[in-house]
């Protein structure tokens, strides 16, 4: 059963509290109890109800049954987390209450953090590849740092994939769906040698465009992902166990198709003009011969990826007397090849190529207490090398003649001493204190911006350095055995960095510094009964420098970049709550409410500026930080038995509010509903099960982001309803 977490009044705890006692006055009935949740957020095994910390956790199972194969789709799961897809293409932008990045670069570093296994994805576009053969997901809100290698101001979201079996074991799951889409994935799992196990597990996910060409009728969208991940745990002795950790994937899918949100008049409003589409489902592309040959493409292909990805980690682990010691070895690469069609049509206006090779190494060493006494701690040591080669290449061809590139490679380095200490005063009252001390160096190297073949920016090289001192304080108090109530303020940081893409001089690339953000948080987690439970937070953030996308006068007029707000704040409220009234019956609820504002920001008036040739500033302090508002998931669920066969019926919702856009509000995302069902039957004493789902049920029309390139105002559309079986074994 997945935690919530929840924000309610006072009032609603004290009548939590009062609950308590009646609730332990009759044993609790197995079918009507939620079960526990383990958890490892604190880098040891914990039930999730006794962690200080605002969390979520989605089994695997869950992530299958309501159709998430991506991390992009968690945002539909999970309370106060937005993931926002650049322009229909392979870049993430995270967000989680309200602390974001709008970028659509590969250099720079999110402000939530994306591990699997322990190990950080430090790249945005790495986090893209298939989610599979999962046990868990735990996303964490709220800065993190004192126990995770990685520093990030929003959060943390770390998948824990199923581990090698004692015993022989195998699986099988195949889904079809509306527009051919096919996904399968298997396991194999089992001891291999005395103390060595191994498991194997594959997916793959074809088909499902839905999308057509409005001119030529040709689909747009067909899925050609597959993945693999095998795992060895060996335990040589008593005292030490090692996992190794070899995966890797392959992406030749074509990309989510944009449609035009108002009429495109081509070649700068000298050639024909393209009709807004009313149908989402319509899109167009096309490339020019010169720009095809310089991305090896050819004119008839496309908008779509050839991506690979493969890595390693070791993860040792050696029992010492009251201590354990951990070591992380890992290395992640991702060869990246990414046509995209920003102008939505055959003319040449706004095509782009991404052609990026990131290698990351990394190393983590932890030293933990193990025992039962009241003080336990986890000190810990990370290094990181980040190495960048990356070419974009922007073809405006039909509409100012000429075609842009952007070369450049970009090493970041950093290492880090982390550690956090809890003591528990009281079985009542617990102290967590915790330290991070942190140095980074990113360095730009060879910059290069070229205007159809002519060297308009020579290579260039700039770095920017951060050595920021972070942490957490926090409190956490137990009046009762089912009731936490917690309070923290913790302090984050968010790596400095350069705009890559959006310049046209030397200014643009001048490095943005670091944003540091102070948390606090109050919350509480609570079981008044064994078959309901309540979670809460509530949070104010103080921000220094957060780094907001801006533009600055350069030598040849106003340039984007990302900028710094010099202060500001965002404070919210999440709710979230798990019931199980009468056998059989599950129901989930979350709720979320932020609201953030600029106090001190002075950014550059573009159109002003232009106008008066300098740059002319707008203050834009008691402005609204811009973000969806509310958000709201819920799921009901309901398992019976008929003539021997087990049914499960079980429904899924979530609500998005509109979000405003900083370009206007053309570019406004209207808020939107969505449902899911699924229906699953298997014989009660067979292994296997089949199961027909619905997803976006009553067909809703929405949009995931919407914004302009050039002369094109664009949006990209989520998907219509679809419809599917899913045939599940297991052995």
């Amino acid at each position: 059963m997945n935690r919530l977490l929840v924000s309610v009044s006072a009032g609603a705890l004290a009548a939590l509290c009062s609950t308590t006692a009646m609730a332990q006055q009759a044993p609790p009935d197995p079918a009507t109890t939620i079960d526990e949740v383990i958890v490892t957020a604190q880098r040891r095994e914990q039930a999730a109800q006794d962690v200080g910390i605002a969390l979520s956790v989605l089994s695997g199972e869950a992530l299958i049954q309501q159709g998430v194969t991506n991390v992009n789709q968690l945002q539909n799961v999970t309370p106060n987390l937005e993931v926002e897809p650049a322009f229909g293409g392979g870049a993430a932008q995270f967000r989680m209450r309200g602390v974001g990045f709008q970028d659509y670069a590969s250099n720079n570093s999110p402000t939530v953090g994306v591990y699997v296994n322990e190990v950080a994805y430090p790249v945005p576009v790495m986090t893209q590849g298939l989610i599979f053969d999962i046990d868990r997901v735990e996303v964490l809100r709220g800065p993190q740092g004192t126990l995770y290698g990685r520093n990030t101001t929003g959060g943390a979201i770390s998948f824990v994939t199923k581990r090698p079996t004692e015993d022989l074991s195998a699986g099988l799951m195949t889904e079809w769906g509306s527009h051919d889409l096919f996904r399968a994935e298997g396991h194999v799992s089992g001891p291999l040698a005395g103390g060595l196990r191994g498991r194997l597990a594959v997916s793959t996910e074809q088909g499902g465009a839905w999308q057509r060409n409005r001119t030529t009728g040709e689909s747009l969208g067909d899925a050609d992902r597959t993945g693999a991940r095998a795992l060895l745990a060996w335990d040589p002795s008593e005292t030490l166990s090692l996992l190794l950790d070899v995966h890797g994937g392959i992406d030749k899918s074509e990309n989510q198709g944009l449609y035009l949100l108002s009429d495109l008049r081509t070649r700068g409003g000298t050639g024909p003009t393209i009709p807004a589409d009313r149908d989402h489902s319509k899109t167009g592309w096309g490339l020019s011969p010169r720009f095809a040959a310089s991305i090896g493409r050819d004119v008839t292909d496309k908008p779509g990826r050839d991506n690979s990805a493969w890595g390693a980690s070791l993860n040792a682990n050696l029992a010492l007397k009251g201590m354990n010691l951990t070591s992380i070895t890992s290395y992640e690469t991702l060869d990246r090849s990414e046509y995209g069609d920003w102008d939505s049509s055959a003319s040449a206006e706004a095509d782009t190529f991404f052609g990026s090779d990131v290698d990351v190494l990394s190393q983590e060493l932890r030293l933990a207490s193990d025992n039962d006494s009241a003080l336990t701690w986890v000190a810990g040591f990370y290094y990181s090398k980040q190495d960048l080669n990356e070419r974009y290449f922007s073809d405006f061809i039909d509409i100012y003649g000429t075609y842009a590139q952007v070369t450049y490679d970009q090493s970041v380095e950093s290492w880090s001493l982390f550690g956090q200490a809890e003591y528990a005063f009281t079985d009542q009252l617990k102290a967590i204190v915790g330290l991070r001390y942190e140095e980074e160096t990113r360095e730009l190297q060879g910059f290069g911006s070229a205007f159809g073949g002519a060297t308009a920016l020579p290579p260039t090289s700039v770095d920017t350095k951060m050595t920021p001192l972070t942490g957490k304080a926090a409190l956490e108090f137990k009046p009762s055995d089912n009731i936490l109530i917690y309070g923290s303020a913790s302090r984050g940081a968010k790596s400095g960095g350069f705009t890559t893409y959006n310049t046209g001089d030397r200014s643009g690339i001048e490095p943005f510094n670091p944003e540091i953000l102070w948390a606090y948080e109050v919350g509480f987690k609570a079981d008044p009964s064994r078959a309901v439970q309540i979670n809460g937070a509530a949070y104010y953030y103080d921000y220094t420098d957060q780094q907001v996308l801006s533009a600055v006068w350069g030598a040849n007029g106003p340039v984007g970049r990302f900028a710094n707000a010099p202060s500001s704040h965002i404070w919210g409220a999440e709710l979230e709550a798990v019931l199980r009234p009468v056998q059989g019956l599950r129901i989930s609820q979350s709720l979320s409410y932020k609201k953030g504002e600029y106090d001190e920001y002075e950014a550059l008036d573009v159109a002003a500026s232009r106008a008066a040739n300098m740059a002319v500033f707008e203050d834009k302090a008691g402005d609204p930080i811009l973000f969806p508002a509310i958000s709201y998931a819920g799921s009901i669920s309901y398992d019976w038995t008929v003539s021997g066969f087990a049914v499960t019926a079980e429904t899924n919702y979530s609500y998005r509010d509109e979000y405003p856009s900083w370009l206007g509000a053309k570019y406004d995302v209207p808020d939107y509903w969505l449902a899911n069902a699924s229906v699953t039957m298997g014989p009660e004493a067979a292994n296997w099960s089949v199961t027909f789902w619905a997803r976006n049920l009553f067909d809703q029309e929405y949009d995931l982001t919407r914004n302009f390139f050039t002369s094109a105002d664009i949006a990209q559309p989520g998907r219509p309803r679809t419809i599917g079986a899913r045939l599940s074994l297991q052995y």
